[in-house]
């Protein structure tokens, strides 16, 4: 047979096994996994965001890149691609923003099969978004400068207040932060509006800066620049684990709320089929437990997953009954009133 008839049959071939194959099966030539491009907004620590993605690539052959942002941040960027979305997942970060961005109907309703292992008060009932792990917020301290000053690690939201603690303390913005929405929800959850903006005024008087991001409150007191750093408490374990040894973990004896960290499909997002293959990747138990290996140490919501030992120093924190429906609907209106209050 002449070289050209050769390689004519094998196109030939080649093409009648393309039709075939696509006869039994969902996936196409025109959408294997490696010809899938997928843009993450994330909302969670840098180093988790890269290996959760890299595993994720290297597991589904999906081109992946992600972009670092605070929640508010993040809520603001789609607010404004609403019309043509440049991303298509949502991954990390309260889900307080999330509720507040599916009533924006900015989310595409999911219910991934790896969420059967997800108890239901960690996501949406519709699938909206569904949680990834859990955080408790607290203080992280820094023994060294509380030695020198004499002064006791705070234990409970009223010592924030003490004259001693005057410009050492640090938070991030409740516009920009997650983080510190949910400081600004659970004191007003706690203390009713009036007395909770009224809370919020008296300790503006002790904060030093208000920070764009949710961690930066916890390194800061690691690196001795603030007494004090209200934060979710497994980001004082993941900066002592990282060198910062002087770092103390305490935590509000009035209770204190907690975020369901959260990963959701953007509504309108250029791919929706790889935005599901990443949600149904960090849902499952192998997606979950990948953030400890790059020290993210909360607590998971995959009851096939295992959670962090380090976790267990904050496990017995007392926790308020936190309304996140409330805290996500009511989001834009509190900062608001939060903003005109430290004034």
């Amino acid at each position: 047979m002449k070289k050209k008839s050769l390689i004519a049959l094998t196109l030939t071939g080649l093409m009648l096994a393309g039709i075939f194959t696509g006869c039994g099966s969902k996936t196409t030539v025109a959408d294997k996994a490696e010809d899938l491009k997928l843009t993450i907004y994330c909302g969670l620590m840098e180093d988790h965001m890269v290996k959760a993605v890299d595993e994720f690539s290297k597991e589904t052959g999906v081109k992946a890149e992600a972009v670092r942002m605070s929640s508010g941040e993040i809520l603001g960027r789609l607010r404004a691609e609403k019309e043509n979305p440049k991303a298509s997942v949502w991954f990390g970060g309260p889900a307080d923003a999330f509720v507040q961005a599916n009533e924006d109907g900015l989310l595409e309703n999911y219910v991934s099969d790896n969420s059967k292992d997800i108890d239901d008060k960690y996501k949406d009932k519709d699938g909206a978004w569904t949680g990834i792990y859990i955080g408790y917020l607290g203080f992280v301290s820094n023994k060294k400068l509380l030695e020198e000053k004499g002064v006791a690690a705070p234990t409970s939201w009223e010592d924030l207040l003490k004259p001693e603690f005057k410009g050492q303390v640090s938070i991030a913005n409740p516009g920009s932060s997650g983080t510190a929405y949910t400081v600004l929800s659970t004191i007003v959850q706690l203390k009713g509006e009036e007395e909770g903006l009224k809370y919020m005024k008296n300790l503006n008087t002790n904060i030093k800066s208000y920070e764009k991001s949710g961690t930066a409150p916890a390194r800061l007191a690691g690196q001795g620049e603030v007494m004090v750093g209200i934060s979710f408490l497994h980001d004082g374990i993941k900066y002592r684990e990282e060198g910062m040894k002087d770092l103390v973990l305490t935590a509000p004896s009035e209770g204190t709320g907690y975020e369901i960290g959260s990963a959701a499909v953007i509504k309108g997002g250029p791919d929706q089929k790889a935005a599901k293959m990443f949600v149904d990747f960090c849902l499952s138990k192998k997606g979950q437990e990948i953030g400890q290996a790059v020290g993210s140490y909360q607590f998971l919501t995959n009851k096939t997953a295992k959670s962090p030992e380090l976790s267990d120093e904050i496990k017995d924190t007392v926790l308020i009954d936190y309304d996140l429906d409330w805290a996500g609907k009511n989001r834009t209106e509190l900062v608001e009133k939060w903003n005109r209050a430290i004034k």
